[in-house]
């Protein structure tokens, strides 16, 4: 049986399309209902507890918010490390630090079950799709065993190398979608000052070489119609991957004034309200 723990934005379209594709049988688990309910539908038993899916899992799915929920769900009281069969396999999903990343590697390997980081990005609409990209760091053969059930969610599969390597990376590709996002909302600013037609301005330059997948899906679906809802990436999750790569570029001993900005962008964002909207809402506190 497969196991899935996180039932969020994210995690719920995901763990539905493992449930239509894969030939087991898949357990969830989340401390809301609502999803769990809907899951049904497609499949999904509700598990009780970490505990009971760690028991009757030998591949466990997490798609968690940060660092606190993976340590407590991988480490903690009734954790999948107490109680998980040894040769069974966790992967991670979630959005986390190199250094939690490596850590959970090394303390899983010593009771004999396998750990992969392989967080995901593009949108929610990938999700349920299954066309989302996932990064993953983890030993060859490890990699080898998991692609197949990340094929039933992500068309996209990268090797980043050893553990630690998939946040690595997840961590640099929203650094850089984040500033993409911070340069969109001060071209918006300057068109709209001008009394240019920002959907014009942005259509195109989709046409030109300042196109990216920042102008197509947060450009014009949220920045252009002021559309920054509740129930997406928010600007609480922006700031906590931003504060994860913060921590990695000081292991690293680096510099990133162009990811300070984007911070400083964000943080006016949550201090003016809107901490839980879809974060390219910077651009309304530019």
């Amino acid at each position: 049986m497969i196991g899935f723990i996180g039932l969020g934005v994210m995690g719920e379209p995901i763990c539905r399309n493992l449930a239509k594709k894969s030939a087991e049988k898949v357990l969830a688990f989340d401390l809301k209902q609502a999803p769990l309910a809907r899951l049904k539908a497609d499949g999904v038993e509700a598990a009780a507890s970490v505990r009971e899916l760690a028991e009757r899992c030998h591949m466990v799915f997490l798609s968690l918010p940060g660092v606190t929920e993976v340590k407590t769900v991988c480490a903690g009281p009734g954790s999948l490390m107490l109680h998980m069969h040894s040769g069974g396999y966790v992967v991670d999903l979630s959005t986390t630090t190199v250094a939690l990343a490596r850590d959970l590697h090394s303390r899983f390997t010593a009771r004999g079950i396998y750990f992969a980081d392989a967080p995901v990005a593009r949108t929610r609409s990938a999700a349920e799709k299954g066309t989302l990209l996932t990064m993953v760091g983890s030993t060859e053969p490890i990699f080898k065993r998991l692609r197949p059930w990340l094929a039933h969610f992500a068309t996209d599969i990268a090797h980043c190398g050893a553990t630690g390597a998939g946040q690595a990376t997840k961590l640099i590709n929203n650094m850089v979608l984040f500033q993409n996002v911070l340069a969109l909302a001060e071209a918006l600013a300057l068109a709209r000052k001008a009394g240019l037609s920002a959907t014009k301005v942005f259509e195109t330059l989709a046409r030109g070489s300042a196109d990216s997948f920042a102008l197509r899906n947060h450009g014009m679906n949220a920045m252009v119609p002021d559309d920054y809802p509740e129930n997406a990436f928010p600007v609480s999750y922006a700031l906590k991957d931003l504060e994860y790569l913060f921590e990695f570029a000081r292991q690293v001993k680096i510099e990133l004034p162009g990811a300070r900005q984007v911070m400083a962008a964000l943080e006016r964002a949550a201090v003016a309200g809107n901490r839980e909207k879809y974060f390219p809402v910077l651009a309304k506190t530019l």
